[in-house]
């Protein structure tokens, strides 16, 4: 996980703080920053005072940094670190603090460890402050760079020393290093913390710490917890992604009415523009009885060009408007989804349909062309379908020969023969009536 600069030393009290940019502004009263005021509790530690002579050199150092020459800067802390042998404890410190600063400007972060590791392994020659904002800032720098073991490590040796309680953004530091640790049970009850701190203090929640709840919740498989997580991210944020995660989460725990209901909410607002996420809310549609809605919608996002066309959801658009007893409407679906399919698959769907509306040639040319092509899983009914046609033609001859054909079919044979019976009735009443007239 990477830190920007702007946010690496942010709870640091020690001159850390000017490791943002290397502005005149930023560096302004460095010097003093380094004497902090130690907190009440502790008692007052005595360190050596900076001599004029090194305070000299850091400033020059501090100045060309400053100008965008770290690497001079580095020479001539260099020359300092040469009479290493004649500084006191705390000059050595603010040497070591010093190398930190323009090898962290530098994006040299190796070197920016290893000085201010430097900087606390003389814990009594430093100040309080000093010490508690290098090691903070330590662990920062572990994290960026992804050691996560020794960034836990500086952190729990700055709590030791830490007066009072963790505040909300260092709970969020120690849950971030649990959860790169895959320790999500830890990492949770660090951000628990800091989000009950911070609705104590009356603060709004910021989104990434929710974001990280989440994260953990859903790799300890928590798929409740997560939806809790996600129903909070919509009302603080009400981005478009939260609401589909959330209709998403919702199907997932098996609240499918909640599913429907904000994803159609999502439509509404139109936080819907991704050509899945339509078929998903159509999916949900047909899965809650609302054919027409899915098809409408369908039909809708393929004439204005939010939803691509191809076969599959040719086949659910029509699928809609037939389950919506709107077959007329399935009709010129079918038509276009049979001109580009390799299978009879649609010319089958239509034969179906042209029986729906009693348009029985239709229903015989379509149930031929599909066992023409083939590629259907239903064969015996296409040929139901041509004896029906055929019957409703007054084909009766022609209709018991499709008949017959189905009756070799097992899964429609026993409906084939109670067909071939009626039609066999039908044809010998016809007989007998034109004889009468005759």
């Amino acid at each position: 996980m990477k830190f920007s600069k702007s946010v690496l030393f942010v709870l640091g009290s020690s001159l850390l703080f000017c490791a943002q940019d290397w502005s005149g502004a930023a560096t302004s009263g460095i010097f003093n920053q380094a004497q902090a005021e130690e907190s009440p509790s502790r008692k007052t530690k005595r360190v050596p005072a900076m001599r004029e002579r090194v305070y000299g050199q850091l400033a020059r150092a501090q100045k060309m940094a400053d100008a965008g020459n770290a690497q001079q800067g580095i020479e001539v802390l260099d020359a300092v670190k040469d009479r290493l042998s004649s500084l006191n404890s705390y000059e050595k410190a603010m040497l070591f603090n010093f190398y930190g600063f323009l090898y962290y400007g530098i994006d040299d972060i190796d070197n920016a460890i290893a000085n201010f590791e430097m900087v606390v392994s003389d814990k009594d020659g430093i100040t309080d402050a000093l010490y508690m904002s290098t090691l903070y800032s330590l662990a920062q720098l572990h994290m960026q760079k992804q050691d996560y073991i020794r960034a836990e490590q500086a952190l729990k040796k700055w709590q030791a020393e830490k007066d009072g309680e963790l505040t909300a953004n260092e709970h969020v530091l120690f849950a971030q290093v649990f959860y790169q640790q895959k320790n999500y049970h830890k990492a949770l009850n660090s951000i628990d913390n800091a989000i009950a701190i911070s609705e104590q203090n009356g603060d709004e929640l910021r989104e990434n710490w929710l974001i990280l709840k989440r994260a953990a919740h859903y790799e300890l498989k928590q798929p409740k917890q997560v939806t809790q997580v996600m129903e909070q991210m919509v009302r603080l944020f009400n981005k478009p992604q939260y609401w589909l995660q959330l209709s998403g989460m919702y199907g997932e725990i098996g609240e499918e009415d909640k599913q429907l209901a904000v994803m159609e909410a999502s439509w509404q607002a139109g936080y819907i523009t991704k050509e899945e996420d339509i078929m998903t809310l159509a999916q949900l549609y047909v899965y809650h009885q609302l054919p027409f809605k899915a098809a409408t919608l369908l039909q809708g996002a393929m004439d204005d060009g939010s939803l691509t066309v191809n076969l599959q959801r040719l086949q659910l658009l029509a699928q809609s408007y037939m389950l919506a007893k709107e077959d007329d409407k399935a009709i010129p679906v079918l038509v276009r989804a049979s001109k580009i399919s390799d299978t009879g698959e649609f010319d089958a769907q239509l034969a179906q349909a042209y029986l729906n509306l009693e348009q029985w040639q239709q229903a015989i040319d379509a149930a031929e062309q599909a066992l023409n092509r083939g590629g259907i899983d239903n064969v015996g009914d296409m040929h139901l379908a041509m004896g029906i046609g055929h019957f409703n033609l007054k084909r009766f001859e022609q209709s018991l020969l499709a008949f017959a054909q189905a009756e070799e079919i097992a899964d429609v044979a026993k409906t084939a023969q109670q067909w071939s019976q009626y039609v066999e009735r039908e044809k010998g009443y016809q007989m007998q009536l034109a004889q009468v007239k005759n």
